[in-house]
């Protein structure tokens, strides 16, 4: 049983994912008193932000993106500092594909002055003649793997330092107006008080939005936000030692992302073809060291919520994956050797949600690509919460319809 507690805070945030814990960090770090309630524990396996493989890269169509992961990573080297272990090892990363338009993002990159390299097919499959390139390649060596449950439990562990209290295994039921603020009610009855909530509980957010006291007008101006259950394959190497495990004691020599591991070393990818898009990086501790894990991007079926995942591998998407396996990845042994799932929580432009109404922040980096740029979220979060900032409007479509109650 959870223990009991009544006590507000200036500040409640739901969910110890990513998003949860650096927005609980930032407000920390600020003087805030702050609560976290966790449904399960910090970086729970049933939710978006655990395991030790999340992509950092720099190249995206959209010079936003790109300069924003410039910023977050400037956080990132931060919270590194403070916790003292590096939480991003570099391996670099390849873009390519017909659907991925490899040209585009290295004019972006170009624009951004962030190192990169385009490179014919041949010339690729030279370098990486375990990858079976098909169109020419985007090489930015910048790009690693993120330790998503490392950076989790840092987060948490700097924030518990600055006073902030985490009570886990604590599920939200609702959240209820007071005259002062909030009163959050656990599905066990318990009962916490807040001048002002922050929500970030990833793909539970859609079963919870009609529990959290909106005004109609803000609930009816959010993107429709939807679940899938993804799946995610582990595939051994098949002729050299794995890059991520080499690659480890130089995580923290290179302030911007660290060089390229040799040419036997797995980059991260993404890769769209005409009829799937994947992507993979090693796997890390999650698969032992020993392979690569490859994706389909948005493969997974949809989910009404979080709530409503089974952790069952769909059978016709583990086939999709070990058939590309074996048509574009050669250097792997196309016979997965561990799997699991996970959840995807998407926004239709794959814009992030984070807006606020009334004290009470929502916060949902959406669409696979949020990982990467967790200490910034929680700086734009805290800054939205607390008043002391803005948020890109892109993030904010809700508010304009937020009068209308």
């Amino acid at each position: 049983m959870p223990e009991a507690f009544s006590g507000a805070s200036d500040f409640v945030v739901v969910g110890a994912g990513l998003a949860g814990a650096a927005t609980a960090w930032q407000l920390a770090v600020r003087g805030h008193q702050v609560t976290i309630l966790e449904r399960n524990v910090p970086a729970s396996h049933d939710g978006s932000s655990h395991g030790s493989a999340r992509i950092f890269r720099y190249a995206y169509p959209d010079p936003f993106y790109t300069r924003a992961v410039v910023e977050s990573k400037g956080l990132w080297d931060g919270l590194s500092a403070a916790c003292g272990t590096p939480l991003i090892t570099p391996f670099g990363a390849v873009d390519y594909g017909p659907e991925r338009n490899p040209r585009l993002l290295a004019s972006v990159l170009a624009e951004e002055g962030i190192e990169h390299e385009l490179l014919s097919a041949a010339d690729a499959r030279a370098r990486w003649p375990q990858i079976a390139f098909d169109t020419e390649v985007l090489w930015h060596p910048g790009a690693g793997v993120i330790d998503a449950e490392g950076a989790v439990n840092a987060m948490i562990s700097l924030a518990v330092e600055h006073g902030v209290r985490l009570l886990a295994d604590w599920e939200l039921q609702s959240v209820e107006r007071t005259g002062t603020g909030y009163r959050l009610r656990s599905s066990a009855g318990e009962t916490v008080g807040a001048g002002n909530v922050v929500i970030s509980a990833g793909g539970w957010l859609p079963a919870l939005l009609g529990r959290l006291s909106l005004p109609a007008g803000f609930v009816a101006g959010l993107p429709e936000v939807t679940v899938r259950q993804e799946q995610a394959f582990h595939f051994k190497y098949r002729d050299h030692a794995p890059a991520d495990h080499a690659s480890k004691e130089d995580a923290s020599n290179d302030d911007d992302g660290g060089a390229a591991p040799g040419a036997g070393g797995w980059p991260t990818f993404i890769h769209k073809a005409a009829d799937i898009q994947a992507y993979g990086l090693p796997g890390g501790r999650d698969a032992g060291f020993a392979g690569q894990k490859v994706a389909e991007y948005n493969g997974g079926k949809l989910i009404p919520s979080a709530a409503r995942q089974t952790g069952k591998v769909d059978p016709a998407n583990r086939r999709r994956v070990v058939e590309y396996v074996q048509r574009y990845l050669p250097g792997l042994d196309p016979k997965p050797y561990a799997e699991t799932t996970c959840l995807f929580t998407n926004t239709p432009n794959e814009d992030f949600l984070i807006d606020r109404v009334d004290n009470l922040t929502i916060v949902s980096p959406c669409s696979g690509h949020g990982a990467k740029f967790a200490p910034l979220i929680g700086q734009w979060a805290a800054d939205l919460a607390d008043g002391s900032g803005g948020v890109p409007d892109r993030f904010r479509t809700a508010s304009p319809a937020a009068v209308t109650t």
